[in-house]
């Protein structure tokens, strides 16, 4: 919270006190946790999921207060929502006028998504030291996609080539935001959005507001290029072009990203007033709704009933496992089809020796396995969260989109919870529930189920 403090010193508008009654009672807390934990012992795999799931809800309790304590919010659980929505980069707001907040809360809200998307923990390995085999549990359970690797023997320097390559990444963001006209407050907090796929704005205009065509594209381009797989990046950083360039799951993400802009282009070439226009939307808001960013330039609730629905899709599939974005996963997508097919063939010739292969390498039957586990318990939490929400009263249409983009880390619905809308039409309870499932979405589900399996407390 230190640079958001900053901020609310340097602006002067009042919020500053809620940041230092947080950030001191947590150091203290944190200082006696510490005094009394066991360093020596080892991590099991369980144990790190467990530890994932608690402290990204600790962390959210303590994130909301500066929130509640500045007074922009009428309860905590309307704060705690909100933080939710930061750090989980899902982007879902109930303000109506963000730009009735103080300037370290919405710097807080908006650095919130940029520790999220990469990871709290990974941030916390890049700075404290840990036994390897510990940490890699950490990093199982808090990066998103079916699986989670090293890219250097280190765990440690793994989580620093990562944070080096987003802070590259966010810094040349900034820079060009500036350079096009964009407030430096404005374009740190839509920079930190950007990259953390997270979408929250600091005005109600949001990024239509700006009136730039160069924003929108400059944005447009970086919301996909956080969407891909980091471990892309380190591999140009060692010069392995050939190996970056040929990885499956980025194709089959650049190529869903080139056929949904040009099928809504085409849809919406009537509302959008021509073709140039119509491409710039739709290029905008697909490049936003598979990252899971966010950000809205248009009001799509009203599109053809075939782009809406087009962008639910791309809500479901997400961005590519080893990034920033939410959903499904494209790789998921890619494992889920062709077990599909070679399923297909199996029934075909009984005989056959079929393998599911990504990448030109068979797929191994444990991923295969947790992946097929994956979308049907998402399947599943889909509709329990739907039929728990739909309690509220509101209708289907805003409960499900709702969900839906909660659960895939999102932001904007359709209806009631439209681009142009938020989320205050739900009640606190309904709102408690919607940030449980940004937190299961984030983590992937299994992490948050182990903090009430039975086996999990049992030694």
């Amino acid at each position: 919270m230190v640079p958001a403090l900053v901020v609310s010193l340097l602006y002067r508008d009042g919020d500053a006190a809620g940041f230092l009654f947080t950030m001191i009672p947590a150091g203290i807390m944190g200082f006696l946790l510490n005094q009394v934990r066991n360093s020596g012992q080892r991590m099991s795999s369980r144990d790190g999921y467990f530890i994932v799931a608690a402290a990204w809800i600790i962390v959210s309790l303590i994130g909301a207060l500066p929130l509640y304590l500045d007074g922009g919010f009428p309860t905590y659980w309307n704060a705690l929502f909100e933080i939710v929505s930061g750090f989980t980069t899902t982007g879902a707001s109930i303000l109506a006028r963000p730009e009735d907040l103080g300037h370290g809360v919405l710097f807080w809200r908006s650095f919130t998504h940029w520790i999220g998307g990469m990871g709290v923990l990974v941030f916390v390995l890049m700075v404290m030291p840990m036994e390897n085999d510990n940490s890699m549990h950490l990093v199982r359970a808090e990066v998103p996609g079916p699986t989670a690797g090293k890219l250097v023997p280190r765990m440690r320097t793994t989580s620093m080539i990562l944070y080096g390559i987003y802070g590259f990444m966010t810094l040349m963001l900034v820079i060009l935001l500036c350079l096009f006209g964009m407030e430096p407050f404005d374009s740190f907090c839509i920079a930190f959005g950007t990259a953390g796929t997270g979408g929250f704005a600091v005005s109600s205009a949001g990024i239509g507001g700006y009136g730039s065509l160069a924003i929108e594209i400059i944005l447009s381009v970086f919301m996909l290029l956080f969407g891909v797989n980091f471990s892309v990046y380190h591999l140009i950083m060692l010069k392995k072009f050939k190996e970056a360039f040929s990885m499956e799951e980025v194709k089959a993400y650049l190529i869903i990203v080139a056929i949904s802009t040009a099928a809504i282009a085409v849809n919406i070439i009537n509302f959008a007033g021509g073709i140039g226009n119509a491409l710039r939307q739709a290029l905008f808001q697909v490049s936003s709704i598979i990252t899971t960013s966010g950000f809205a330039t248009v009001d799509f609730e009203h599109w053809p009933e075939f782009s809406k629905h087009m962008l639910l899709m791309l809500m479901v599939i997400g961005a590519c496992a080893g990034s920033t974005g939410g959903g499904m996963k494209v790789s998921r997508v890619l494992i889920l089809v062709k077990s599909f097919w070679a399923e297909i063939r199996q029934i075909i010739n009984p005989k056959a020796v079929v393998t599911v292969r990504v990448n030109g390498k068979p797929v191994d039957k444990k991923v295969l396995g947790s992946t097929r586990i994956y979308a049907a318990s998402y399947m599943l939490l889909l509709c329990a969260f739907t039929l728990i929400v739909s309690l509220d009263g509101l209708d289907f249409t805003t409960n499900f989109t709702a969900v839906l983009s909660c659960f895939n880390n999102i932001g904007p619905g359709l209806n009631l919870v439209g681009p142009m809308a938020n989320f205050s039409v739900y009640s606190d309870w309904a709102q408690v529930i919607l940030s449980i499932a940004m937190l299961t979405g984030r983590l992937e589900i299994f992490p948050m189920f182990l903090l009430f399996a039975k086996s999990a407390h049992d030694k």
